[in-house]
């Protein structure tokens, strides 16, 4: 182990590539990853597995599943971050970043043109019709995304009384989000060590059938390459550049424009939920939209649905929109700037603090994964986490729903419990049709999300709220 740690190749990016494909390529094959990257995680996932393992077969079926098992461990978004896994992977640290940039680019600046249009143009009929459409739209695929993983994650009794849990801790209790994660973590880990049966997972993601692609038959072939294996001189060096890179930028602002600043806020905000968006933007929305609406008070309720259609709707990682609920608390707190200049700012630091993390995780861990593999007590604790994460996107559903169906809402409390009921004169019967309409087409007709968000947003222009 010493001889592979001190004597490995260093990871320059500058020696050709044994595999034949060259970063001109690569490039190319990337860019097109990203422009097809709709429709979530899964959905990425699957373009990723054609381009890169069907059609140009970089790598074999089993070294994919591996990378993503790994990423599926990581917070963040996963598609995003296999992209810099496999990036790294052929070409080094230039290959991971190219890949992790343009998965992100196009959606950047897909949501920052949508972003403009919303604050200038909001209050257009056609413009106010299409974003209530999308809200529509949005709950039926937020319900969707609890059904599908409800049905994968909890398969017995504890993985229900997990979620269960997780749901009362957030909605009635309101818990933050990490404090639940963390709390689910720690029971898997416990109970797997344990060795029970109820607290191991199999599953996850899946390609489609056909022929599979073996490791050795594949371009990179089945070989762990010089750069790909453990070296901690090159993990430490690299992990301080990025470290420095998210960093840096935070303490620059807390210093010069203090901790109140919405800059500094926005910053340190979207620096911690880097750090705990397991499960995906499902998850941790419920979680954003608890501080950005109630507590920093930089967005309204709808608009967190009209944030999550637009990145429904645009390619990238659903996390995208984190740079919406930026963009919004900026334009409305912007100090001495223009409005939309802070906004813009604000865009750019919520998407930088969002993702080097990102490529921070898989340079730094990513040599090390062959110890990661076959873990049962980090199975454990993932499948816990991932049945934690169904309770709190049902919490996120109600949520949404209760605000996009009723004009007004109550809070009940009773000691440390509170929950927020609606006002059920206040129900808008369109807004009820046209989500009943959204969820039949999915549910019922089994519609791509794509159809149907377009649907509702064009039948929201014509029939406006």
């Amino acid at each position: 182990m010493t001889s592979a740690v001190t004597h490995a190749t260093p990871d320059t990016g500058a020696s050709p590539s044994p595999h034949g494909v060259t970063f001109g390529e690569a490039f190319r094959v990337w860019l097109r990853v990203a422009a097809l990257s709709f429709g979530g995680p899964a959905g990425q996932i699957a373009v990723m597995h054609r381009i890169v393992v069907d059609e140009k077969k970089w790598i074999g079926e089993q070294r994919f599943l591996h990378a993503l098992n790994y990423c599926m461990l990581l917070p963040g978004p996963e598609a995003q971050q296999l992209a810099i896994y496999i990036g790294w992977l052929m070409h080094r640290t230039a290959g991971g970043l190219v890949a992790g940039i343009l998965f992100v680019l196009p959606g950047f600046l897909s949501i920052l043109a949508l972003s403009y249009l919303y604050v200038t143009l909001g209050s257009v009929d056609a413009v106010e019709g299409l974003f209530f459409g999308l809200k529509a739209a949005v709950l039926a695929v937020v319900i969707q995304a609890v059904v599908r993983v409800g049905g994968r994650a909890l398969k017995n009794r504890a993985m229900i009384g997990i979620a269960a849990a997780a749901f009362l801790a957030i909605f009635v209790l309101h818990v933050p989000f990490p404090v639940i994660i963390l709390s689910a973590a720690i029971i898997g880990f416990l109970g797997s060590k344990s060795g029970s049966r109820l607290f191991q997972s199999g599953g996850g993601h899946r390609s489609a059938g056909g022929a599979v692609l073996s490791d050795a038959d594949a371009l990179l072939g089945e070989e762990i390459p010089d750069h790909a294996r453990p070296n901690l001189r090159w993990s430490l060096r690299i992990s301080s550049v990025l470290l420095m890179l998210w960093l840096l930028p935070l303490l620059l602002l807390y210093l010069f424009l203090g901790p109140d600043d919405i800059f500094t806020q926005i910053g340190v905000f979207f620096s911690k939920m880097a750090m705990v968006t397991f499960g995906g933007a499902y998850a941790v929305l419920a979680y954003v939209a608890q501080e950005a609406v109630q507590h920093f008070g930089w967005l309204k309720p709808t608009e967190m649905l009209d944030g999550l259609g637009m990145a429904e709707t645009t390619p990238g990682p659903l996390i995208m929109v984190l740079q919406f609920v930026g963009f919004m608390g900026a334009y409305r707190d912007p100090g001495s700037l223009n409005p939309m200049t802070a906004a813009t700012i604000a865009a750019v630091l919520t998407t930088w603090v969002t993702f080097v993390p990102c490529f921070l995780w898989i340079f730094l861990g990513a040599p090390f994964i062959e110890k990661l593999r076959g873990n049962a007590a980090l199975a454990g604790a993932m499948s816990a986490i991932t049945a934690a994460v169904v309770g709190v996107i049902l919490n996120l559903a109600i949520w949404f729903g209760l605000h996009f169906l009723f004009r007004s809402a109550e809070v009940h409390s009773l000691g440390p419990f509170s929950i927020e009921l609606p006002v059920w004169a206040s129900l808008s019967l369109p807004s009820l049709l046209l989500s009943l309409a959204a969820a039949i087409a999915i549910f019922r007709f089994k519609l791509a999300v794509i159809p149907v968000l377009l649907g509702c947003a064009v039948a929201g222009m014509v029939w406006p709220a």
